[in-house]
């Protein structure tokens, strides 16, 4: 008897310790769950630098059950969208540890599983139910000494338009929003009210990646970018054959873009315009409205621009990635001046050349017109930067195969890189014959270059 007297308090210390030492998991369901319906409920999941990869389950009324909340830190919520399997989101790890090994933060997962895997009209109905719950805990969180302006809801597709009731419930005063991919079906027509908008926070960014399926189609926030135009995304598949990746892929990708704007140092730079066959054909290239800083950058470091786009009013922009990643390209703008006697209709391709490196341009725009004396401007994309330039490959293709090959005879062409504050590259008296490479050596323009 004496024994057990000792015994069975040392079991019971021994297992608050291992409860203590327990990660809580995302919640996961199945198909089952998704097609019976779940009722709503919201956990909330605590990540820190003490923590990074073993969550706690957040009491949403007694925050000092919770003693790695540190209400000194910003704190940056994380929501996810519809889960028609059940299955957790893949990317949710990854985006929390890119998260804390920016900056020594609060990370929060909204895990709303029960209630998002159900029908998608349910789920949509349970977004501002969410919306009201989460709004309770981070009034919990005033009371404890947490600024609204120290938070960044970071919500994806329904989770973006959850992400704007919790703003409109605090009076727009929540630091910052940022949209990927809002949902589009049930939002489209809506009224402010019942989606993301720019009075939701102090500052609202959004990426576009699905317009055409998935994702809402128009501005939502006081900038909005729009990655290939807003929707079929390079790399995802193109045909229903492809399976389940045909319907999530471009959606997906604004989880992948923003991830890899918190882990990459290559930026992706994204510039005004009015529409995205504009922004193509070289139009758009102008980033003096933003003084020295240029054009915005999409992303984690967007906020940089927070000042200067709250004085312009919303901005809508466009930039292009490559297929996989990095996601990044290098973008030149492409200055050429011709002196056929005839005008020539036809498309440019590059190159750009340094050591053992190749830079492979892509130029998206229709059929240009080359006419005697008259400028033509391209936006030229290349699939990664080179540290210098060494060489230059041009090729002259007709805008009509069946048509004779015909020449382009360039009197000067000139290649501006818009990333960086360098003098623009020039070459005279090029000759490009029909569907044949010619590679020279560029040299910097002079100021006076006509």
């Amino acid at each position: 008897m004496f024994r057990w007297q000792y015994l069975i308090p040392l079991l019971l210390i021994t297992v608050q310790i291992y409860r203590a030492q327990e990660c809580e998991k995302f919640t996961k369901l199945n198909l089952s769950h998704a097609f019976i319906g779940t009722k709503l409920n919201v956990r909330l999941l605590l990540y820190t630098r003490e923590n990074r990869t073993c969550g706690t389950l957040m009491s949403h009324t007694d925050l000092s059950a919770s003693p790695l909340l540190n209400l000194s830190r910003p704190s940056t919520f994380v929501i996810h969208g519809f889960r028609p399997t059940g299955s957790p989101p893949v990317w949710l790890d990854n985006i929390t540890e890119a998260l804390l090994a920016w900056k020594d933060i609060n990370v929060i997962v909204v895990d709303w599983n029960r209630g998002s895997a159900t029908s998608y009209f349910k789920a949509v109905e349970n977004t501002k139910k969410a919306a009201d719950n989460i709004t309770a805990f981070i009034h919990k969180m005033q009371e404890h000494g947490a600024s609204l302006s120290s938070m960044h809801l970071i919500g994806f597709s329904l989770g973006a338009h959850m992400s704007g009731f919790i703003g409109a419930n605090l009076n727009g005063l929540i630091g910052r929003i940022t949209g990927l991919d809002p949902a589009g079906v049930m939002f489209t027509d809506t009224s402010p009210e019942d989606r993301l908008d720019s009075t939701d926070a102090q500052f609202v960014d959004v990426l576009h990646t699905d317009m055409d399926a998935l994702g809402f189609r128009k501005t939502l926030g006081h900038i909005d970018f729009y990655a290939n135009g807003g929707s079929d995304q390079p790399g995802c598949p193109k045909t229903v054959f492809s399976g389940g990746a045909y319907f999530k892929c471009d959606h997906q990708r604004s989880v992948s873009l923003y991830l890899e704007s918190l882990v990459s140092n290559c930026s992706i730079r994204a510039y005004p315009c009015s529409s995205y066959e504009d922004f193509l054909n070289g139009n758009c290239t102008n980033c003096d409205q933003f003084g020295a800083a240029g054009c915005p950058v999409f992303g984690h470091d967007a906020i940089r621009w927070k000042d200067m786009l709250l004085s312009l009013g919303e901005t809508k922009t466009f930039f292009t990635t490559n297929a996989n990643s990095p996601f990044c390209r290098t973008n030149y703008r492409v200055e050429v001046m011709t002196w056929n006697k005839n005008i020539r209709w036809g498309y440019i391709t590059a190159k750009l050349h340094y050591k053992n490196t190749e830079a492979v341009a892509t130029i998206e725009h229709t059929a240009s017109m080359f006419k005697k004396y008259k400028q033509t401007t391209l936006l030229a994309q290349f699939d990664k930067d080179v540290p210098a330039v060494e060489k230059v490959s041009l090729k002259f293709s007709n805008s009509n195969m069946l048509k004779p090959k015909h020449k382009l005879r360039i009197l000067r062409i000139r290649l501006t890189p818009l990333e960086r504050h360098e003098r623009s590259l020039c070459r005279y008296d090029v000759l490009l014959e029909g569907n044949k490479e010619v590679t020279f050596r560029p040299f910097p323009c002079e100021e006076s270059s006509f």
